[in-house]
């Protein structure tokens, strides 16, 4: 698995206190959906935005469930 980070992404991940270990959890682990442009998957108390070319994930946005 190849994690891509967009800048917004990376902003977020700071500001939300989410690492990249927390992404790939979430991806395997949590309950994914399909969106117009991508997937979502929600894991614990957050949600990870993304979109998958074969190996790689593109992470669009990460935000806390509120």
């Amino acid at each position: 698995m190849i994690i891509q980070l967009s800048k917004h992404a990376k902003e977020k991940m700071d500001i939300e206190g989410i690492d990249e270990e927390q992404i790939k959890r979430a991806i395997k682990m949590g309950s994914v959906s399909r969106q117009t442009d991508g997937y979502l998957a929600s894991y614990t108390y957050f949600k990870i935005a993304y979109k998958r070319k074969g190996d790689i994930y593109r992470i669009k946005t990460v935000f806390i469930e509120k």
